[in-house]
């Protein structure tokens, strides 16, 4: 382990710089706060956890002193990467906190041990109560729609897709292309590729169910925003796997 994982944290690359014109500055306050080894390794450790973890026991973990690991902890917290709860079972004086991810922060592809597990079982329920790929779809399109209420009709579907796949682990990658439709109306297709998908090991086995519930969850998103559609979606058996094309209204014609 080097000096710098043991000792004081260096400073997040880009600490007390100043934005470039148009970064979202959340984004930017996350990229910092992980930009950081340590705190890097402390998340990492937190989101493989299947349950909250206190200061002791992240140290414990990574081999660094509760005091290196404590401002680190409230950093990520800061902003809002992770949420603390209070735990005064068994003890006496201050409740013990207690870290865990926060529902919106990226889970980087990890999961608990749990997740594998409960993924399986029920893989085995929908085969065994015949559910089919049009089911998925259903159950997709229903989680898409509630996942697009945290999001806001302002954000635009693109956005919110790109937003959606990144905080499930997707590392999604956007492609523009300018189109007209049959009437000769400018449009934009994007194509969003999925460098990675953190279902694929379920996928490989199910792709009738996992990809339809991806495509499903995606035109859900869409269809709550209001504007686009999806036109395509490369499931992991098509000739060009693993993206989807969304058509968007697209910019007027300059005079």
């Amino acid at each position: 382990m080097s000096d710098r994982t043991r000792g004081e944290a260096a400073p997040a690359p880009g600490d007390g710089a100043e934005p470039e014109a148009g970064v979202d500055l959340g984004r930017l306050a996350v990229l910092k706060a992980l930009g950081d080894n340590t705190r890097y390794a402390i998340y990492l450790e937190l989101a493989r956890s299947s349950r909250p973890l206190s200061t002791s026991d992240v140290a414990g973990v990574l081999d660094l002193h509760p005091n290196t690991v404590r401002p680190h902890l409230e950093r990520m917290r800061d902003v809002g990467l992770l949420t603390v709860t209070s735990d005064a079972r068994g003890g006496v004086g201050r409740p013990q906190h207690l870290y865990s991810l926060a529902p919106e922060a990226p889970s980087l592809g990890l999961e608990p041990a749990s997740f594998p597990t409960l993924a399986s079982m029920l893989m085995r329920l929908a085969a065994a109560t015949g559910a089919d790929a049009g089911d998925a779809l259903d159950v997709g399109r229903d989680q898409g729609q509630a996942d697009a209420q945290r999001y806001g009709a302002s954000r635009g579907c693109l956005s919110a897709v790109v937003a959606q796949l990144d905080a499930m682990g997707f590392d999604p990658a956007v492609a523009s292309a300018s189109d007209v439709d049959d009437e000769g109306a400018a449009v934009e297709l994007a194509t969003v590729a999925f460098a990675h998908c953190p279902f694929r090991d379920l996928a490989e086995q199910r792709p009738d169910l996992l990809c339809s519930l991806h495509r499903g969850l995606i035109e859900g998103l869409v269809d709550a925003s209001g504007e686009g559609s999806v036109v395509g979606f490369g499931s992991l058996v098509d000739r060009t796997p693993c993206q989807v094309e969304i058509r968007l209204p697209g910019a007027p014609e300059p005079v």
